[in-house]
């Protein structure tokens, strides 16, 4: 296969656990590929771009010690020592990831819950239906799946009805969106249409869509 050309073989996915751990720098030569699906590596004689495309799935403490919101657990630094942990990952990476998901610690009182209603078969048909809907969507185009979607084609399918523009609207303001951050909240709420069958992306899914982007306060 020549250098730049992507195929399914090439996609893959990236877990890095522990993120702020990772040497900063490393982490910000991640932002290239994320954004574009591709790597460039150039050298005095030769300029070469190879596929890259991967999902990155990331794991972070709020913290170094993990007990931010134990104050009996919790460092004498707390809350600042979350800040500067944090810190260690750049916001133009942090742009670029879609979902930022808090997970509660597990307690052992968690793990003697009944199963949840909806188990792991029904949600992988939800998904798989909802990636065929992509599939039937982008035919023809240079594009898989709503991740890929951009231009003219995420304004076909991705525009929200007249409340969802209007919650997407405010929230740009408020949050103060980049336009990288304003699309991805587009493709994250088309796919949640998706998941849910619906045709056209409403107010409830950017709602969501916008959940998933804003990031817990440390402290």
């Amino acid at each position: 296969m020549r250098p730049g050309e992507v195929s399914l073989a090439h996609l893959g996915v990236l877990f890095l656990d522990e993120l702020p751990e990772f040497n900063r720098a490393v982490l910000d030569s991640l932002r290239q590929p994320l954004e574009t699906g591709t790597v460039s590596v150039a050298r005095a004689n030769a300029h070469v771009t190879f596929p890259a495309r991967v999902q990155l799935i990331a794991a972070m403490n709020p913290c170094r010690c993990g007990h931010l919101g134990d104050a009996s657990l919790a460092c004498a630094r707390a809350p600042r020592c979350a800040a500067d942990y944090q810190a260690k990952v750049s916001g133009p990476l942090l742009d670029r990831i879609d979902l930022h998901v808090e997970v509660a610690a597990v307690s052992a009182a968690d793990l003697i819950l009944p199963p949840p209603a909806e188990g792991s078969a029904e949600v992988a048909a939800r998904v798989a239906a909802a990636r065929a809907i992509q599939t039937r969507r982008y035919a023809g185009s240079a594009a898989r799946t709503n991740a890929e979607a951009e231009g003219p084609l995420l304004d076909r399918w991705s525009t929200p009805d007249d409340a969802g523009r209007a919650l997407l609207a405010q929230a740009a303001e408020a949050m103060r969106l980049t336009a990288r951050g304003y699309t991805r909240i587009l493709r994250v709420a088309r796919t949640i249409a998706d998941l849910g069958g619906a045709e056209q992306v409403g107010r409830a899914h950017i709602a969501e869509a916008l959940g998933y982007r804003r990031r817990p306060p440390v402290g």
